[in-house]
């Protein structure tokens, strides 16, 4: 490519734009207001803002939330079922699960209500073999009925589909005739798996957001051909990876979640180009707290991703978790006088109390704000009237001062984050020592230091724009694309020349999908893994392979060694289950030079020259006059010892006393906490 490579990522609030030019290495950034409902206008705006003239682009890949947001908040088009009789109600019964830990509380309602999921006759076993053979009548009566009820679209999900999909690929040509549109999804097509209940939510996910997303995408792609683009429209997926806006609604589902994906991605190339390899992810935002673990530089991907209570979407999607913690994360006290910090949050509208927008809670922000580590010349905020809302709403009911209920405010948020971290690392064997926190987001900076202290991690990697790292996922994500296929037999049962054989299928059809692509790549390679557990077992391990050719007894070692590496157990008289072959094909894109984020030109010669002046900043209970440094302005191999303030255009770093930052010759700066 010798044109200009956008990556655009449309968040809740802002839209961010990354330009890069790979001929010279200049890079042109924007962040501008999103545009709701539609966020074409604001992607537009974006590429205005930054300068850039679309005709001299070649390639943009864009990360948006409209599918994610559909979802949680069920702005879903009207969808129609039809599924095996005596089955209506596999998408309400679900698991034996509960929406709260403790007691009956919490509710469920499911993406397509009952009216519209309709039964008719037929029936395959477990091993693909036809018990009932499909009634086409009956079929043609239930879509006569979804048409009248006014279904945009339409799920065929048939029982044990995944071991033979004949009944739902004729149940598909039959609805082709008669269906206004062509948004019919079947669930063997989306996810190859036996469980009919996570193969039944992801085909109903990917029907009610597939007529959303292609209006949008749609409606975009136009707009940006109007205005001089002239190449394809790529569309980030939940998965790392990217695909065509021209295919990318016929699996809609998979870009649920692509924003904290692309967010990964970034942290993975920022990482290979910084040298370190084992990072963990910390992305915070205004609402809630993103966070993923990278071993060995490569992205952490889960078929078992649930994106909220009873909505399990089980397609690959980069394993991030998520925590109700964010700058606008609202502070109370309950009615047992306990102090809370969110899920609860003011938004951007009114937003936190420093917006000036009318807001009247104390949320984290507010309590950044009040001890001096946000500048409150950045915010219409009355000092005197937000030190009266911390003194009255949590300090007096605690006993505490206004400045002390402020910290203890932003000490709460962080444990909650901090559980996130240990959910990721901790509880999946892993020990948060050998990794360095990658802080991004508007507000990760702020308090990466003090979840690294309390979780013993001894470095922070902060990105040279950490405001705008969604937006950088996009333009250094790969190509790629996911296969899973269930096998679900004891180990010592399977024909391992079926195994090999499924895999190399897998491995053909991501290839030549790749190839069908117009974008620049610089290596295609293929991932091979496999989910297992001990027989009678539910939950599944996946086991990382070498190539496309396991024998069994490497199968057999994996898989005990994940195992133990997992739960500190040893079973070695128990059986093993293949259940699931998992084939991704990546199509690794040419690299960029990060370092140009922060422009070298603006860069002084020494530390003191990019000092904008000091305020004071409340630290361990107490006021410490602390320098203020603009970041563009730093050396690139600057050496900052808190306590510090670090400001610049998209975000805000903390460096607390004691600990170090110097920057690491890449754009990066490095935090080391405790100085060493």
């Amino acid at each position: 490519m010798a044109g200009l490579v956008a990556g655009v990522d449309v968040g809740g609030t802002f839209t961010d734009l990354v330009v890069c030019d790979p001929a010279s290495g200049s890079v042109r950034l924007a962040k501008v207001p999103t545009s709701l409902p539609n966020q074409a206008p604001g992607v537009l705006a974006a590429f205005e803002a930054a300068g850039v003239d679309l005709e001299g682009v070649d390639l943009v890949v864009h990360g948006t939330t409209t599918t994610t947001n559909a979802v949680l908040e069920r702005r879903l088009a009207r969808t129609g079922l039809i599924t095996t009789a005596g089955f209506r109600d596999v998408l309400e019964l679900g698991r034996r699960t509960r929406p709260q830990p403790y007691g009956m509380t919490g509710r469920f309602v499911p993406v397509i209500p009952r009216d519209l999921r309709l039964e008719v006759p037929e029936r395959m076993d477990a091993r693909g073999r036809v018990l009932t053979p499909l009634d086409e009548g009956a079929l043609r009566a239930a879509l006569a009925q979804l048409r009248a009820a006014g279904c945009e679209s339409l799920v065929i999900h048939f029982l044990h589909s995944y071991a033979n999909p004949a009944h739902e690929r004729r149940a598909a040509e039959i609805a082709a005739e008669v269906w206004p549109n062509g948004h019919i999804t079947c669930g063997h097509a989306l996810l190859s798996e036996s469980r009919e209940y996570e193969r039944g939510v992801t085909a109903a996910v990917n029907a009610a957001v597939q007529p959303i997303l292609e209006r949008y995408v749609a409606r975009l792609a136009a707009e940006l051909g109007a205005r001089g683009y002239g190449r394809d429209l790529l569309v980030m997926n939940g998965n790392g990876g990217m695909v065509s806006a021209a295919r990318v609604g016929r699996e809609a589902v998979k870009t649920v979640m692509s924003g904290p994906a692309s967010g990964v991605m970034a942290a993975v190339a920022t990482g290979a180009q910084a040298g370190i390899a084992n990072l963990v992810t910390y992305d915070m935002g205004g609402t809630s707290t993103d966070v993923a673990l990278i071993r060995e530089g490569r992205v952490p991907v889960s078929n078992e991703i649930e994106v909220e209570y009873a909505m399990p979407i089980h397609v690959p999607m980069v394993d991030v978790r998520t925590v109700g913690a964010g700058g606008g994360s609202i502070a109370r006290i309950d009615g047992g006088g306990m102090l809370r910090v969110g899920p609860e949050s003011a938004g951007s509208d009114p937003g936190p109390i420093c917006y000036g927008r009318g807001g009247t809670r104390p949320t984290v922000s507010d309590a950044n704000v009040l001890l001096g580590r946000l500048n409150p010349e950045r915010f219409r905020t009355d000092m005197a009237e937000l030190r009266a809302v911390f003194a009255r709403e949590i300090g007096a009911p605690l006993g505490l001062g206004p400045e002390a209920a402020a910290e203890a405010v932003l000490r709460l948020g962080n444990t909650h984050m901090a559980g996130a971290i240990r959910m990721v690392s901790v509880a999946q064997g892993a020990d948060p020592r050998d990794f360095a926190l990658f802080a991004f987001g508007g507000a990760g900076p702020l308090h990466a230091t003090a979840l690294a202290r309390e979780l013993a991690i001894p470095r922070v990697l902060v990105p040279a724009r950490p405001g705008l790292t969604n937006a950088l996922g996009c333009v250094v994500a790969d190509l790629r694309h996911d296969f899973v296929r269930t096998l679900n037999l004891p180990l010592d049962a399977v024909d391992m020349a079926e195994v090999w054989a499924i895999f190399a299928a897998q491995e053909a059809e991501g290839r030549a999908l790749i190839g069908a692509e117009r974008v620049a790549i610089r290596d295609l390679r293929a991932e091979f893994s496999v989910e297992m557990q001990f027989v009678g077992q539910t939950h599944l391990l996946r086991v990382t392979l070498p190539d496309g050719r396991p024998t069994r007894a490497a199968l057999q070692e994996a898989f005990e060694r994940a195992y133990f590496t997992r739960f500190r157990v040893e079973l070695p008289t128990i059986r093993a289950a293949l259940v699931n072959l998992n084939c991704s094909v990546v199509g690794a894109r040419p690299p960029l030079d990060l370092a140009a984020l922060i422009d070298p030109a603006g860069r002084r010669a020494r530390p003191e020259e990019a000092q904008r002046g000091t305020r004071p900043v409340w630290f361990a209970g107490g006021w410490a006059e602390t320098p203020v440094y603009w970041r563009d302005h730093l050396p690139d191999a600057a050496r900052i010892e808190g306590p510090a303030i670090i400001e610049q255009m998209d975000t805000t770093i903390l460096i607390e006393p004691g600990d170090v930052a110097t920057g690491d010759g890449r754009g990066n700066l490095i935090i080391a906490v405790g100085g060493h």
